[in-house]
């Protein structure tokens, strides 16, 4: 009990810092700026290209292109689809949806398997980039083919960059919440990545100080072009698994501006119905965020344990060990700590519109998110690697980490 009161300490004082010192990140406010008072924001449109990766999309492609295609943006606009491989038509279906909807203007594209060194998103991303620069747009959006958008979100992202100088414009769509298991992982998993990456500390602008955290979200990102190419994207970051977040770096390396937040008219529209489904999703990058190293998923478990699972553990101990200092020093530590966690977590799960009463459960989902890093280093060392849609991955994200 002496341990465990000791441990529990331990942990309630590290949610003290994590509450106060790590960038206010339990908060759902960094919502994508306004600037309705910005003048010449709204004189002159600039031209936009649109691409999206797509690899056997058929499911999500009806729901998710037609949002596309509908954008009521003022200026010139075109969406270009890149077709990786497909084998369920999503080409076929995007170029039915075009003719069915109308809108903007579609082009479809095949640019092959993927040269050695490249993954398959970002090779798709460096064939629909190639293409969208014949066009000469001063933005690109990128985002995934399982991501729906409100009729004016193209226009709100072009506003915000232009009014506040952004050069890197990126929403985490609001995932999909629907099922008992989409309930008690998804919040967590944003609530986890907002932990890792601050939204506040990526979005600070202070001249002459570096930014403490840099990441962007996959599914909706909007770049300035002329920053891209100075940035040397995809090239630069060709082999990177975690891709949205090597993008974010290579863009803040060539003296770009970016910023991150929570989406209000984004939404990825895919299910996790099962377990099964979302541990796929985690575990297959999971061991890529820690760059493949055994010492960082040691130590990352160790902190999990220690942030996550103490707490309750020395609560009900603390509660129902025979009466003494030790024993109520470990339960009101750990209750502390567990109130702590819980209090944090409650502003995504009402951002999610979900129960408060799945606040405290957050440390049985924290385990399950160590079992899935866990399974994707043992995956990485049996040689399956980040495996997503029939493709491997077993080489670390070199291209990141440089």
């Amino acid at each position: 009990m002496g341990t465990l009161a000791w441990i529990a300490v331990i942990s309630l004082g590290v949610w003290l810092w994590l509450l106060l010192g790590r960038g206010f990140f339990w908060r759902t406010d960094q919502r994508l700026p306004r600037c309705d008072a910005a003048p010449g924001v709204y004189d002159d449109w600039p031209t936009v290209v649109i691409v999206v990766p797509a690899r056997d999309e058929a499911a999500v492609l009806p729901e998710s292109l037609p949002s596309l295609l509908r954008q009521a943006y003022p200026g010139q606009a075109e969406v270009i689809l890149v077709d990786d491989g497909s084998t369920d038509g999503t080409g076929a279906l995007a170029r039915e949806l075009s003719a069915r909807y109308g809108g903007l203007p579609l082009t479809v594209a095949s640019p092959g398997e993927p040269d050695a060194g490249w993954t398959g998103k970002l090779w798709s991303l460096r064939h629909g980039i190639a293409l969208a620069l014949s066009e000469d747009p001063e933005y690109l959006l990128l985002t995934d083919a399982d991501i729906a958008h409100e009729p004016d979100s193209l226009s709100e992202l072009v506003a915000a960059a232009r009014a506040h100088g952004i050069d890197l414009v990126s929403q985490m769509a609001r995932l999909r919440v629907a099922t008992l298991w989409e309930r008690l992982v998804v919040p967590a998993f944003v609530y986890f990545f907002a932990q890792l990456y601050p939204f506040r500390w990526i979005n600070r602008r202070k001249p002459g100080r570096r930014a403490r955290a840099t990441a962007a979200a996959g599914g909706c990102v909007l770049l300035r072009t002329a920053t891209a190419v100075r940035a040397g994207i995809p090239e630069s970051v060709r082999q990177s698994v975690i891709d949205d977040v090597a993008v974010a770096r290579a863009v803040r390396r060539a003296g770009g501006r970016v910023w991150l937040g929570l989406a209000e008219r984004v939404d990825s529209i895919r299910p996790y119905p099962r377990l099964a489904d979302l541990w796929r999703m985690v575990s297959r990058s999971a061991y890529a965020q820690l760059r493949h190293s055994p010492l960082l998923l040691a130590g990352t478990a160790a902190g999990l344990v220690v942030v996550y699972l103490v707490p309750p553990v020395a609560a009900f101990a603390g509660m129902y060990a025979a009466g003494g200092t030790v024993a109520a020093v470990a339960g009101w530590a750990g209750l502390a700590a567990w109130a702590l966690m819980a209090g944090t977590y409650m502003p995504m799960l009402r951002y999610y519109r979900q129960s408060l009463w799945l606040a405290p459960l957050l440390p049985l989902t924290a385990l399950l998110y160590l079992l899935m890093t866990v399974d994707s280093a043992m995956r990485h060392y049996r040689g399956r690697g980040a495996a997503w849609k029939g493709r491997t991955y077993t080489r670390p994200e070199a291209a990141q980490d440089r």
